[in-house]
């Protein structure tokens, strides 16, 4: 009767043992799946051009906080660097389709008055966005309407501040959209 806790020679338990390994690494090799789920960018792509986005708004100052937020944040999430469009492997490029500013919080004031206490406010910014992979000529990722939001209080803060949070949440819509785009 076999006795799976009873101890075998030596030699039985290490040609058992060279088998099984011998066996995984053969399966193993014989499967050419990779994960690269969150990887961002295909491995070619070393160089990011960052094309200052279109501005469709009246608010100048928009493109160039975005174009600056993407240059310092795109190189360390992905591990490239920023070129010229010439030179680079990838290019991101889009438009600022919107710029809105909103009363999100407000409460009445006292009496039979009309005038409203503006409490809080939020800066929305809409973009379309797109990711070209420039050796492969193909559209690595792209988003037509991506949207993000900054709050600020209307006592403490102002739009600036709301405008530098909704810009970092577009900008990180980006990132997410990159690595999510597998």
């Amino acid at each position: 009767m076999w006795n799976p806790i009873r101890r075998r020679s030596g030699r039985w338990a290490s040609e058992l043992c060279l088998g099984a390994g011998l066996s995984a690494v053969v399966s193993l090799a014989g499967c050419n799946y990779t994960f690269q789920a969150g990887s961002g960018l295909p491995p070619h792509v070393q160089t990011l051009a960052v094309v200052p986005f279109e501005n469709e708004t009246d608010r100048f100052e928009v493109s160039q906080e975005l174009h600056q937020l993407l240059i310092d944040e795109l190189p360390r999430s992905f591990g490239v660097r920023t070129g010229g469009e010439e030179f680079a492997e990838a290019v991101i490029q889009g438009t600022i389709r919107n710029y809105q500013v909103q009363a999100e919080s407000y409460r009445p004031e006292g009496g039979a008055s009309t005038v409203t206490q503006v409490i809080e406010r939020q800066v929305r910014v809409s973009v379309s966005v797109q990711v070209i992979d420039r050796v492969n000529s193909l559209v690595l990722w792209e988003n037509a309407g991506l949207s993000a939001q900054g709050e600020y209080l209307e006592a403490a803060g102002s739009e600036d501040a709301g405008r530098d949070l909704a810009l970092s949440r577009v900008v990180q819509g980006i990132i997410d959209g990159l690595q999510s785009n597998w």
